[in-house]
């Protein structure tokens, strides 16, 4: 029987796959999101590393924000991975939702990736 978790794995699945054929070596923007705290990495999955990260319980990020599960800390969240990564060399990515709908905490994290300089 399919359940929740089973059909989110699936589409997780689906989604990752269909984002290494189409990245042509480019680092990919994962995001995850909990309850209470939301968190991104670029990752070149040529090399299976982590280039940078950043979430919403980093101590620069801690001090901005007052609650770390809104729309405006993941806002935060997407600036300071975008300014991280072009600090490191890294200016074009693609973006992987995790299975997330893309709306809410998920696309302010990516459209504040984009107004600082990411592109996806």
């Amino acid at each position: 029987m399919n359940t929740p978790k089973k059909l989110f794995e699936k589409r997780r699945a689906r989604i990752r796959t269909a984002l290494k054929n189409a990245s042509n070596g480019k680092p990919r923007l994962s995001v995850f999101r909990s309850g209470k705290h939301i968190y991104a990495q670029i990752i070149d999955d040529l090399k299976s590393a982590t280039l940078v990260s950043a979430s919403t319980l980093d101590k620069e990020v801690r001090d901005s924000i007052k609650k770390s599960s809104t729309v405006e800390a993941a806002g935060f969240v997407g600036k300071v991975i975008a300014e991280r990564a072009v600090k490191n060399g890294v200016s074009e990515v693609v973006f992987d939702r995790s299975g997330y709908l893309y709306h809410g905490r998920v696309k302010a994290l990516a459209d504040a990736a984009r107004t600082a300089g990411l592109k996806f």
